[in-house]
């Protein structure tokens, strides 16, 4: 359980640290296709934003995004682990609940992401629409 828990750290660890770059990441990206976009002469065709500042919403659904990504991949893996630990349980009923509220647990956090990803996209559309 302790492993766990430190895997569950990192991974939150990870995430708040992918948030720190991804600010500078997107700024710069943004500057750039602006650069190109006046290269090219074609301002309306090239992009809806080529001021060279950073879509606040395109921001925040990136960043979602990647959280969400985070959540599913240490669902899937709690998932794996738990069902690991509940076919070598040998019959042990203390390890077998462990195993189960894990596996519940774990499909909390996918539920629980699903819906954060249509919430988010739904704040989104209404903010952007001026809704």
């Amino acid at each position: 359980m302790k492993r766990i828990k430190a895997i569950l750290m990192s991974l939150a660890l990870l995430a708040g640290l992918s948030g720190a770059v991804l600010v500078p990441v997107t700024a710069h990206a943004a500057t750039a296709k602006s650069e190109v976009c006046q290269a090219l002469q074609s301002g309306e065709d090239c992009s809806k934003n080529n001021t060279g500042s950073v879509d606040v919403s395109s921001l925040v659904a990136t960043i979602i995004n990647i959280m969400s990504l985070i959540v599913g991949v240490a669902a899937v893996i709690m998932l794996i682990v738990a069902g690991i630990r509940y076919v070598t349980s040998g019959g042990d009923s203390n390890t077998i609940s462990e195993a189960k509220n894990t596996i519940i647990y774990a499909l909390v956090g996918l539920v629980v992401a699903a819906l954060a990803q249509v919430l988010v996209k739904f704040v989104l559309q209404r903010v952007t629409t001026g809704q």
